[in-house]
C-alpha cells in the first residue's frame, strides 16, 4: 500500500472544517473537511445578508481526511436553481449533526 493510500484511511482525532481554496475564487471552489466519526454531512452555503444560496447533501460520511480535491466537497458557484451567483463574500456551515462550523469565502469575477 502506497503512502497516498494509507493518508486516505486516516481518521483524525478531530472534526473540522477548513478553509476553501481557492480563495477568493472564479468559479468554483473545493471545501475540504475532516470527520472524527462517521456523520450524516450537510455543507449550507449563505450570502452575506443570510439568504441561503445552496445546500449541498453528503449523506452519510464515514471517518476520514477530505482534503485533497478529489475529496472535498466542490461547489461549482450556482445556487440551488443552477445559476450563477454574483461576486461578494459567501459563508459556507458544514453540520454533522454533532459538530457545525461556518467560515468565509469571496467569489471574485
Amino acid at each position: 500500500i502506497s503512502l497516498p493510500d494509507l493518508i486516505v484511511y486516516e481518521i483524525p482525532a478531530l472534526t473540522e472544517l477548513l478553509p476553501n481554496f481557492p480563495n477568493p475564487f472564479n468559479p468554483e471552489t473545493w471545501i475540504p473537511f475532516q470527520l472524527a466519526e462517521d456523520a450524516t454531512v450537510s455543507l449550507t452555503i449563505y450570502e452575506s445578508t443570510g439568504r441561503l444560496v445552496r445546500t449541498i447533501e453528503l449523506g452519510f460520511t464515514p471517518a476520514a481526511v477530505y482534503q485533497s480535491r478529489s475529496k472535498a466537497i466542490y461547489w461549482d458557484g450556482r445556487n440551488n436553481f443552477g445559476e450563477q451567483v454574483a461576486s461578494g463574500i459567501y459563508f459556507y456551515h458544514l453540520d454533522t449533526g454533532g459538530f457545525s462550523s461556518t467560515r468565509k469565502m469571496v467569489i471574485l469575477k
